[in-house]
């Protein structure tokens, strides 16, 4: 991530209402050009605002997502893109900046819906293991943890926690429809295997559900993560900042549904709900001077 000092000359020509209204549309799932054209401000404008604020948003989880009192924890990867999709990757293009796949690695607590950490990065076992040793570090006690069946979580898992974990791998098994092509239609999820992998993960709670649901949210939530879409990041700092910026929308500002207050204080992380207007001013607050 880049130093929110860089883009300071955004924050400072923008009022906080601008801001904010610029923030509370990005977080719906408009994209950057629809933005500029429903408030009338430059694009160049909602790309750096969106890398500052989207930065000191990184900044201050990565501070306060500590000693979390976690029990149950979901793990996911979600695709996406920047640049390019993998296949048109050339040479070329990678001089110009990082480009192609991007996925985005994502832990939530089933019990608070807590999103404590992520990473963007490739679908590799570096990534596997450098993501689920930051979840390890955040941790204050033993949690069951449930993943898909991608074997890279098994050893990135070993090497982190060792066996202070209960881990279980709920594996789904796919069949074909031999009747009709679907492109765009998911495979058909014939049903599950529950494997058990270290500790004794009691199977009341081996479920990836939450974690699916988060990857809808984030879907719906960010226009750069839409499939089929012309609104891709073409910047990976643009993409990390929106992937931050869209977290602390949704720890500490969206009231969840089934929790009646935010994944922030339901878990104990904030005592109060924030606004969109203390996300904007977020680059020269009070948090972030005492998070420095």
């Amino acid at each position: 991530m880049r130093e929110r000092s860089r883009y300071n000359w955004s924050m400072n020509r923008l009022s906080i209402e601008e801001r904010t209204r610029i923030l509370s549309a990005l977080v719906e799932g408009n994209s950057i050009r629809s933005v500029c054209r429903m408030l009338g401000v430059a694009k160049r404008t909602v790309t750096r605002l969106l890398v500052e604020v989207g930065t000191a948003c990184y900044e201050y989880q990565d501070r306060v997502m500590r000693d979390l009192s976690c029990r149950l924890v979901q793990c996911d990867e979600i695709w996406s893109y920047v640049g390019c999709k993998e296949k048109r990757v050339t040479p070329a293009k990678t001089e110009k900046g990082p480009c192609g796949d991007a996925w985005v690695w994502v832990a939530i607590d089933a019990e608070t819906k807590l999103v404590p950490c992520w990473l963007v990065g490739k679908r590799d076992p570096g990534c596997a293991t450098e993501f689920i040793q930051d979840l390890a570090s955040r941790l204050k006690h033993r949690v069951q943890l449930t993943t898909d069946g991608l074997k890279m979580y098994l050893s990135a898992v070993e090497d982190s926690f060792g066996s202070d974990i209960d881990y279980a791998m709920l594996v789904k098994v796919y069949g074909n429809d031999p009747t009709e092509q679907k492109r765009y239609s998911p495979a058909i999820c014939t049903g599950c295997k529950r494997e058990n992998k270290i500790g004794n993960p009691d199977a009341r709670y081996i479920s990836t559900s939450y974690i699916e649901r988060q990857n809808l949210t984030m879907r719906m939530s960010m226009r750069r993560f839409t499939r089929l879409t012309n609104g891709f990041s073409k910047k990976i700092e643009n993409h990390e900042a929106s992937v931050a910026l869209h977290f602390m929308h949704y720890n500490f500002v969206r009231i969840h549904q089934s929790l009646r207050v935010t994944p922030a204080m339901a878990a104990g992380v904030s005592s109060r709900l924030w606004s969109m207007e203390d996300i904007a001013a977020l680059p020269n607050s009070e948090a972030m001077k005492a998070a420095a």
